[in-house]
């Protein structure tokens, strides 16, 4: 079993890092300029598909980076790509040889004055991706040299890379750190849930799903009349994640159309909801809460009802989760997939007693919480980390990275 690695504070030695950085004085040949008086964007041009090759000697680079090979190239220097249309704003270094395509630009500059590394930095602190505008999302060239940077000498520049680059690399390897353990937290509870499953004990009974519960059905075959604040919803398989409804983003709909449906889903409380069309597996228990008895589902999610004296809705929840890949693998459909109510009805499940269900289900329940506190504090970290990144990268181009302020 993966093991999670407690220790949280890799970002303390960052800060430590970035504030041992000294004030950098803007009045020494720090010098205001238009970014198209530091570089060029040229334009990528098309490469026949004939000369294509998935072997050829030199990188051929689309908006989003290397894209294909070709045994020629169009230009024979270090540069960076910038998308110029579809990933719009996204950069990446070149290969000295390369070709980048018509949907690209490629930065050329005066390296007497100026470092690629440095124009690297400069362009991800633009954030360039924000500027794409238009149907299909484009970056202007005319709009990034427009805007105003502060630059240093060529010296500078050096030195202001070597410390971004000695502080990114503490910063990627705490990522890769809290990625890491993100995964792990998550494999531990997946491990655990299957081995409940697996590992049977006695007086384990062996049983369809549609024998253990009163219904299973799905919702609505069709549309409802939209109705702002009505106060009754028609939820989709979209509004069914993180183990729970989510209504931020949900439809309401009139009273007789929400009726008619309902009839049909009758959903209450502590049933079980299965998302069978599109992604399929996603799940959450019906809460305890008046906005469930004002909600039914379109088509795309399954309400399972469970017969409390011989299954615990929360275990049965849980088999089914363990079940996924079979639930998965059985779900027909080819250009998207669907669970169908009759394989959900005769899907077999092996049940203990409700004792003995009540104990798994607090085991699972305590490990999930846990497991819910870990991904909360890895996700916290990686944003805190991004969040870092663009904060060096600002107070890099100011002249600003002093302890108080970092």
């Amino acid at each position: 079993m993966n093991k999670i690695d407690t220790n949280i504070s890799g970002v303390v030695n960052v800060k430590q890092l970035v504030s041992e950085i000294p004030k950098i004085d803007m009045k020494q040949g720090w010098e205001v300029k238009k970014l198209g008086d530091v570089l060029e964007l040229e334009y990528g041009k098309p490469l026949p598909a004939d000369k294509r090759k998935q072997n050829g000697k030199y990188p051929v680079y689309g908006a989003n980076g290397e894209k294909n090979r070709s045994d020629e190239y169009y230009y024979d220097k270090l540069s960076i790509i910038v998308g110029r249309k579809g990933s719009a704003g996204e950069i990446n270094f070149t290969e000295e040889k390369f070709w980048p395509l018509d949907v690209t630009y490629f930065v050329t500059f005066d390296n007497k004055k100026y470092d690629l590394n440095f124009i690297y930095y400069l362009l991800s602190k633009l954030e360039l991706p924000s500027l794409a505008k238009g149907v299909k999302p484009g970056i202007n060239r005319n709009e990034v040299y427009s805007i105003n940077a502060k630059i240093p000498p060529l010296h500078e520049q050096k030195r202001i890379v070597a410390i971004l680059d000695e502080a990114f690399e503490s910063i990627a390897k705490a990522k890769e750190s809290a990625e890491k353990n993100l995964k792990n937290a998550n494999e531990i509870f997946e491990s655990y849930l299957q081995s409940v499953f697996e590992n049977k004990g006695e007086g384990w009974e062996e049983k369809k799903l549609g024998d253990v519960c009163s219904l299973i059905t799905d919702g609505k075959h069709g549309d409802c009349k939209n109705e702002e604040n009505s106060g009754y919803y028609f939820l989709s398989a979209k509004d069914v994640k993180n183990n729970t409804l989510e209504y931020e983003n949900a439809r309401q709909i009139t009273k007789a159309d929400f009726e008619e449906t309902h009839r049909r889903t009758d959903l209450k409380p502590g049933d079980v909801l299965v998302t069978n069309s599109g992604t399929i597996g996603r799940m959450a228990i019906a809460p305890l809460d008046e906005k469930t008895l004002k909600t039914t589902f379109q088509k795309s999610v399954a309400i399972i009802k469970p017969i409390s004296t011989i299954i615990n809705n929360i275990f049965c929840c849980y088999h089914l989760k363990a079940d996924l890949s079979k639930l998965v693998n059985v779900s027909a459909g080819t250009a998207q997939k669907n669970l169908l109510l009759g394989d959900l009805r005769s899907h077999l499940i092996s049940i203990p007693s409700l004792n003995e269900q009540q104990s798994i289900v607090s085991k699972l329940d305590a490990l999930s919480q846990e497991t819910k506190k870990l991904e909360f504090i890895y996700t916290q970290k990686l944003a805190d980390l991004e969040e870092l990144k663009k904060s060096i990268l600002q107070k890099a181009f100011k002249g600003e990275l002093i302890e108080a302020s970092v």
